[in-house]
């Protein structure tokens, strides 16, 4: 069972080290990904590239789902996912679609969880700058979004992160979807009281 995951720029790296964490913390060792489709952000706000998009996706038999993650910038994620997602499914038809925008920035999951951890990470909007400064200016994200990906406490951006939780949603119902019996999701420790 494959997800074929659609991304913006460097997560083309750092999200299946991401999905391979939460495969693990749901136990859902059957499931697997695809190597991401990567696209400029300016084709997954737009119909005809997004929808170009998730039919090359639907080009690989081993697709069987579909997950798409960029960064919302500017724009309110609540409102731009539904209408992305709409598109998607519409051009894959049965094969199930999510889709997650990160609200500004994907490094706002880690300003989150870093040991001074950010009050209002999903605020900031140049997350990368603030995380490079937090880190002693360096950050690359080439470099240090998978390492960091791979290490960021996911416990902790759960209750702090909007963003974060929908793609820990979004991801469950993929796995759901594609039969797999999934525990209860997300775990209890990272739920706290509003933000289930």
């Amino acid at each position: 069972m494959r997800i074929q995951p659609i991304v913006e720029g460097h997560a083309v790296e750092a999200l299946p080290v991401l999905l391979r964490r939460l495969r693990n913390e749901i136990e859902a060792y059957a499931v697997d990904f695809l190597r991401p489709i990567r696209r400029k952000r300016s084709e997954l706000v737009l119909e005809q590239p997004l929808r170009n998009a998730v039919r090359l996706a639907l080009l690989k038999p081993e697709c069987q789902a579909i997950l798409i993650v960029f960064d919302g910038d500017d724009d309110c994620p609540a409102q731009l996912a539904p209408i992305v997602e709409g598109w998607a499914q519409n051009e894959a038809g049965a094969i199930p679609c999510a889709v997650v925008i990160a609200q500004r920035e994907y490094e706002a999951w880690f300003l989150a969880t870093l040991p001074e951890p950010h009050p209002a990470p999903e605020t900031v909007r140049d997350a990368k700058g603030e995380l490079a400064d937090r880190l002693d200016g360096r950050y690359l994200p080439t470099v240090d979004q998978p390492s960091l990906s791979a290490t960021f406490d996911m416990s902790r951006a759960y209750p702090r992160c909007r963003s974060f939780r929908k793609l820990v949603k979004a991801f469950g119902e993929l796995v759901q979807g594609l039969g797999v019996a999934v525990p209860t999701w997300p775990p209890v420790a990272w739920v706290q009281p509003g933000h289930a």
